[in-house]
């Protein structure tokens, strides 16, 4: 695979190929909702529809007495008519805990939510295509979703965990080996992260040029592949000027030369990497909240709304193409913020 490729059209690749390996393991008929969805979705949406499909006809092949006498692969077409909404209501049931591999497994509200649709869509696809006759998942209510509370860091807990970063204080002697060599990259990331905004994958997915000093911006590539610009101010541009300055001195392995943020092994560094770093320093600030990539992203949602007052404007910083995605997680703050002001005013003083 040519490593100089476009990060993302690395990641697609990848997604298509283990695509591939799933479909194989599904009946034939399937090919032909995933052909049909193609051009509406990304290979990376349809790689997890096809791990959510594969789930289903596992519970299938695993509970009902008639699917259990043929492999997966031999399920017909017609054996989605033979499922009625009992059945998919008992496969919610199901998910809740089960054993795969040897591990135990559990999906919350938003886990089952997320298969409900999986199994919509597969459905209606067919249904609306006039192959099969029903549709049961969509007799089958939506578990309930509870607002989950926004996880952010305070003014003052960002600082720590910058200064963390910055001084290596707590870390063992073997970690502090290693900081000496990661601290200045470490501190652009995610002063990159907080001062920004954007999402864990296109931070990892940046290439030297796309950092613009003279506009004060990058171009990321977003969800669902568009290319955006995204500005940052003077702490973003010193810690990534600082970086730049010691990457310069480094070698990257082969293929990863364009790679802006690169790994102790020099190669192009991953999510998994970043959500490793990012635990590792919260971890040793006392106190600090249980922090991942995606909780700085809204730190910085949650200061821009405070700051501007303005939804639209967030949800385009941070890349929502629907305001509605926005105003579900940061509206609330509103509603706080109305409710203080209530208590704020006094009519009489008290006596």
């Amino acid at each position: 695979m040519e490593q100089n490729q476009n990060y993302h059209e690395q990641e697609n690749k990848k997604n298509i190929l283990r695509m591939r390996e799933v479909l194989a393991e599904l009946p034939p008929f399937c090919k032909r909702f995933f052909r049909g969805i193609e051009n509406q979705t990304s290979p990376r949406t349809r790689l997890a529809y096809a791990y959510d499909i594969r789930l289903f006809f596992e519970f299938l092949h695993e509970t009902n007495a008639v699917c259990r006498k043929m492999d997966i692969t031999d399920f017909p077409m017609s054996l989605l008519d033979e499922i009625g909404r009992e059945d998919i209501e008992e496969y919610m049931d199901y998910l809740s805990l089960y054993t795969k591999d040897g591990q135990e497994i559990t999906n919350n509200e938003r886990g089952k939510a997320r298969k409900l649709a999986t199994l919509r869509s597969f459905y209606n696809y067919y249904y609306c295509s006039e192959l099969i006759k029903t549709n049961p998942p969509s007799l089958v209510p939506m578990p309930k979703l509870h607002e989950k509370e926004i996880v952010r860091l305070d003014p003052n807990e960002v600082a720590i965990l910058l200064d963390q970063v910055e001084d290596g204080a707590k870390l063992t002697k073997s970690q502090l080996h290693f900081h000496e060599k990661t601290k200045v990259r470490d501190l652009a990331l995610l002063t990159l992260l907080l001062g920004t905004g954007i999402r864990v994958s296109e931070c990892v997915g940046l290439n030297i040029e796309d950092v613009d000093f003279d506009n004060m911006g990058i171009k990321v590539r977003r969800k669902g592949g568009y290319e955006d610009v995204v500005y940052f101010g003077e702490e973003v541009e010193d810690a990534l000027s600082s970086y730049l300055e010691a990457r310069k001195q480094i070698i990257p392995l082969t293929g990863h030369e364009n790679a802006l943020f690169l790994s102790i092994q020099n190669r192009r560094i991953t999510v998994r990497a970043v959500e490793n770093l990012v635990k590792k320093y919260a971890s040793l600030v006392t106190g600090l909240k249980k922090i991942t990539p995606h909780k700085l992203r809204s730190t910085y949602g949650t200061t821009l709304y405070q700051e501007t007052g303005d939804i639209y404007l967030v949800a385009d910083v941070l890349g929502h193409k629907d305001v509605n995605t926005t105003r579900k997680h940061y509206a609330a703050m509103k509603d706080a913020n109305k409710r203080k002001a209530a208590k704020t005013i006094r009519l009489r003083e008290e006596l």
